[in-house]
């Protein structure tokens, strides 16, 4: 038995009206009349005695009543409970992040941890090579990840961040002592990409196959982490693309980061699962997005 019928007739006991029933419960007077005879039909008998003028409770509909209330009243305190418990921004929520803690991460949590002290936010490391795996396996409530996002189960909020790229290589590759190189030139640098689950949208982006104008970019070898790939620069086994904040971070003796211009630019953004947004991960996505997150 559906509790929107039981509702229905507790209110229309009360009210002993179908247009103030739907108007109570935001219905129209025709979905109220399909619910009362659908409820009907479950019983086995008249409820209501309905006249041109007037709405009544039968003597079974009266009976069914008394007994219906206590439990009635029950169900719906506690639903009511479960909607305010729903509501509230309390305990934990586990916050993925790509690679690097960067300044859009840790100003985002601050913000939200100003704003909701009782709620703990637990930062999860996403591997470059499986970005939407920990969300959709629920090990995650909500993730960073970099616009745009193709996947039909995921929501993306707004972007965060703006960023450009740049280039790592070995202090002995000949592209180390630039000042800056274009998209271009990229068609004679072996890219390091990345293995496992990534989509192939996603590996496209963190290592493009062509340049803008389309001639190809060779392959190196694959990994599966940034801190992966940035050992393979060392190495000089390959250059790899980063995003500027990412390569600050990464700042070593024996890599070069140099800016590359020509490239679309990296953006920052939440995800999470279609349909499984809570009071929690709404409440992290407008204090990331809020003036009291630090953007870098």
């Amino acid at each position: 038995m559906e509790f929107r019928e039981l509702e229905c007739f507790v209110v229309l006991s009360e009210e002993l009206h179908f247009a103030r029933t739907a108007e109570r419960l935001y219905l129209s007077p025709g979905r109220v009349s399909q619910l009362m005879r659908s409820l009907e039909t479950r019983i086995g008998g008249r409820l209501f005695q309905r006249t041109s003028r007037s709405v009544r409770l039968t003597p079974l509909g009266e009976r069914f009543l008394a007994d219906l209330r206590p439990s009635y009243e029950g169900l719906a305190d506690a639903v009511s409970r479960a909607r305010a418990a729903a509501r509230e921004v309390t305990g934990v929520i586990r916050v993925g992040f790509l690679a690097t803690p960067t300044d859009v991460v840790t100003g985002a949590v601050e913000a939200f941890e100003r704003r909701h002290p009782d709620c703990a936010v637990e930062l999860v490391e996403i591997q470059l090579s499986d970005p939407f795996g920990m969300l959709r396996a629920g090990r995650v409530d909500i993730a960073f990840t970099l616009l745009p996002v193709d996947e039909p189960d995921l929501v993306t909020g707004e972007g965060l961040n703006r960023v450009g790229y740049r280039l790592g290589v070995s202090v002995r590759h000949p592209m180390a002592g630039r000042a800056g190189i274009d998209a271009e030139e990229l068609a004679s640098v072996p890219l390091i990409g990345l293995d496992g689950p990534a989509p192939r949208a996603w590996r496209e982006r963190l290592a493009p196959s062509v340049t803008p104008s389309g001639r190809p970019i060779p392959r190196a070898a694959t990994v599966a982490t940034s801190q992966e790939g940035v050992t393979q620069v060392a190495l000089n086994r390959g250059g790899m693309l980063f995003c500027t904040p990412t390569a600050d971070y990464h700042k070593r003796p024996d890599v070069r980061f140099v800016p590359v211009t020509g490239l679309p630019p990296s953006i920052l953004a939440l995800a999470w699962v279609k349909g499984a947004e809570t009071a929690v991960t709404r409440a992290f996505r407008e204090a990331a997005a809020g003036e009291d997150a630090l953007v870098a």
